[in-house]
């Protein structure tokens, strides 16, 4: 293990975080479903724009999940993972 400058002994990094990925788009894109269905329920009081961020927060993340599958990203599991 190095030393830094004031002598103490630097601590190992922590392992990465497993992180099921599709979950937290999913996660988000329910968000970005909420976000619009109260833009809809807010009708003229807001501008048009907020409504289509909102539709591209909806899609935009459903493009991403298939090439994250095509890629080979999603779906891939460690044998003895018991996700």
């Amino acid at each position: 293990m190095s030393r830094p400058a004031s002598g103490r002994p630097l601590k190992p990094a922590p392992p990465p975080l497993r992180v099921d990925t599709a979950r937290v788009v999913l996660a988000g894109t329910a968000l970005w479903v909420v976000a619009l269905v109260v833009v809809l329920l807010l009708g003229d009081r807001v501008e048009r724009v907020w409504t289509w961020t909102c539709v591209a927060g909806i899609v935009l993340p459903f493009v991403g999940l298939a090439i994250m599958r095509w890629q080979g990203q999603l779906g891939r599991r460690d044998p003895g993972d018991d996700r």
